[in-house]
């Protein structure tokens, strides 16, 4: 099948857009120093991918949209991280008062936002997450974060089974390289979620502002 045929078959299956829901929630996911730091062996080149989160934050903010950060925190050993600590070695990077577990630049959370600290890949495994937002009354997530092929994929899946229609805002979310990166945005589009841009995400925001 060449690269035309697989499209087609793909827009002739998969070629369904659900839109933006009512109430959504944004969620941040693992912006965390690690994917920063060059030294650092989850550096992932990933400045632009947070740059996009923050101003999709701010637009949220300021129509009142909750917001939820995730990061990844493990007691030492990395006993709670159970076989997904065991098989993926940069987590050691995430046990208890690493300064790699630490926010990325420009990331500080408000007073009025949501921590989630998790394990594994999914925001909402283990996590008291989705019952949070269905407490709320949120129908919609708003997803960022890092990596789109890692944890990123996992909470969208995740969301969209939790029954939460789900939004991933493309340049607000990154990966260590684009291959994967755009892979997982391709096939997130197709089965689980709408894969949308900054700006219309952005605009869709402001108009729930107004």
């Amino acid at each position: 099948m060449t690269d035309d045929e697989l499209l087609a078959n793909y827009k002739r299956a998969y070629d369904n857009r659900v839109g933006f829901a009512e109430r959504p929630a944004l969620i941040l996911i693992d912006f965390c120093r690690a994917y920063f730091e060059p030294d650092c062996d989850l550096y992932a080149d990933v400045d632009d991918a947070i740059a996009s989160a923050l101003r999709v934050r701010a637009a949220a903010r300021e129509a009142g949209v909750p917001v939820f950060l995730t990061n990844v925190v493990y007691h030492d050993g990395g006993a709670d991280g159970g076989r997904f600590y065991e098989k993926a070695l940069p987590l050691r990077h995430f046990t208890r008062g690493n300064p790699m577990g630490e926010w990325g630049p420009g990331l500080v959370p408000f007073d009025d936002e949501f921590v989630v600290s998790k394990q594994y890949p999914s925001a909402f495994f283990g996590t008291s997450l989705a019952s949070t937002l269905t407490a709320m009354g949120r129908d919609s997530v708003i997803l960022t974060g890092l990596t789109t092929s890692g944890c990123v994929r996992a909470s969208c899946i995740d969301a969209m089974s939790h029954g939460f229609r789900v939004a991933v805002v493309e340049e607000a979310c990154g990966d260590r390289h684009d291959g994967p990166h755009q892979a997982n945005l391709f096939d997130m589009n197709a089965k689980y979620a709408d894969v949308v841009s900054e700006t219309e995400t952005i605009a869709y925001l402001q108009n729930l502002a107004r």
